[in-house]
């Protein structure tokens, strides 16, 4: 994780700061200038569009017809006249010119090959594009709201801190009984590791950030918390089943690959057809009898070899493609169900948590870490609600991260920008 080391997070108001070697290691991002980066820089993107021009290359490639072949056949050495190179006026000298002349349509065929192949690389580039999109936004969320916990996490840690050398004074003094310092001291180290958890899920996030967005800068993400309930909408199943049948890119893929099935049988019928080879040659002494010009053609005759093999595996692959595009169809289904499922069941809990959580938490905890300095709290009932509090700041940042992570899931399943 490339420059992690130099990263020094401190607690800033309003949020967690990123202090850097240098200013320019944060880059401040939205949503949609995070989409435009990766547009850009992503290597990922720049392969699979390269793949696509070589493969429309072909389709000028299989357009092109054989080139005709021009043989010379000069003399080397005349024994009757002992003379070497003997081409001319009384030596012998042969040329010939041919061309394949292909039937059955099979150029034809070869150019639908190419076309087909080309369509493939197309929607593999839009398939690339949405699977790396999904993992840039629900990346970019879940480090939103890691660095919002984090720096909560480093308020709270710096209250412990405080309250910890007040009453390690008074315990010192014997105002206070030891037992008290040791639950504060469980308590801020118990929290301590959850804040080093997090620290490793941010960075771990952080690194995959860094290479969706080929930078070597902190990704810090703004967003607003109507970004989050943007991605609640009400959506029936049966609309997102027809969205994944005419858009989602992986199903297209295998309708072009059964259309590639059907294409590459036809093709080897068409290579059944024997072709032509037309020529013509001119033979200075060498026919029967002096400049003698010749014209003439040369087939396959398909007694033995009429492409039986060739013609079976193709239908036997075709066969095999029908039965993987059946599978892929309910395998998609029964993704989207569970997905859809997951999804609504996230937005519940999401709903549920956001209701329990507001801003009397904040007050109450102000207003618990006050009375307990007051002596007004006992350290059980301070700690236990510290913890509960912990907990859920915690379950709100998972649900938040899981409601855009399953909405994102159904536009990656669906091949659309639903949500």
């Amino acid at each position: 994780m490339k420059h992690i080391g130099k990263i020094i997070f401190l607690l800033a108001v309003g949020g967690l700061s990123v202090r850097c070697a240098y200013a320019a290691d944060t880059l401040r991002v939205s949503l949609r200038q995070a989409d435009s980066i990766f547009q850009v820089r992503s290597y990922y993107l720049l392969a699979a569009a390269l793949n696509v021009e070589a493969q429309r290359a072909q389709v000028l490639q299989a357009s092109l017809y054989p080139n005709p072949v021009f043989t010379a056949d000069l003399n080397a050495f005349n024994p009757e006249r002992r003379r070497w190179a003997d081409i001319g006026s009384e030596g012998q000298k042969a040329f010939q010119i041919e061309q394949l002349i292909l039937l059955g349509g099979k150029k034809k065929a070869e150019i639908q090959l190419a076309r087909t192949n080309a369509l493939i690389a197309e929607t593999e580039l839009q398939r690339l594009s949405r699977e790396l999109k999904f993992r840039l936004h629900t990346q970019l969320f879940a480090s939103g709201q890691q660095r919002i916990l984090l720096a909560k996490y480093n308020s709270q840690m710096a209250l412990l801190d405080t309250l910890l050398n007040t009453y390690g004074e008074q315990a010192a003094k014997g105002n206070i009984p030891l037992k008290e310092v040791v639950r504060l001291k469980s308590a801020y180290l118990k929290l301590g590791n959850d804040r080093a958890a997090l620290y490793q899920d941010f960075y771990e996030t952080q690194a995959q950030l860094q290479t969706l967005l080929q930078t070597d800068k902190i990704i810090r993400f703004e967003f607003a918390e109507s970004e989050i309930t943007g991605y609640i909408k009400d959506v029936a199943l049966s609309q997102l089943q027809q969205e994944a049948l005419n858009s989602r890119p992986d199903w297209l893929m295998m309708q072009q690959q059964k259309t590639f099935a059907e294409q590459y049988l036809a093709y080897q019928q068409k290579l059944a057809v024997p072709n032509v080879n037309l020529f013509a040659n001119y033979d200075q002494r060498g026919g029967a009898f002096n400049d003698q010009l010749n014209v003439g053609l040369n087939i396959e005759l398909p007694l033995f070899n009429r492409n039986q093999g060739n013609i079976r595996s193709a239908r036997y692959k075709l066969q095999e493609t029908e039965q993987l595009v059946k599978a892929f169809e309910n395998e998609m289904m029964s993704r989207l169900r569970t997905a859809y499922d997951s999804y609504r069941q996230t937005i519940s809990e999401y709903n549920r948590a956001s209701r329990l959580y507001n801003a009397d938490f904040e007050i109450i905890l102000q207003g618990m870490t006050d009375n307990f300095r007051k002596r007004n709290v006992s350290i059980i009932e301070f700690i236990d609600f510290f913890e509960s509090y912990n907990d859920a700041l915690s379950e709100l940042m998972r649900t938040k991260i899981q409601l855009v992570t399953s909405a994102e899931q159904l536009n990656l399943l669906t091949g659309k920008d639903i949500y």
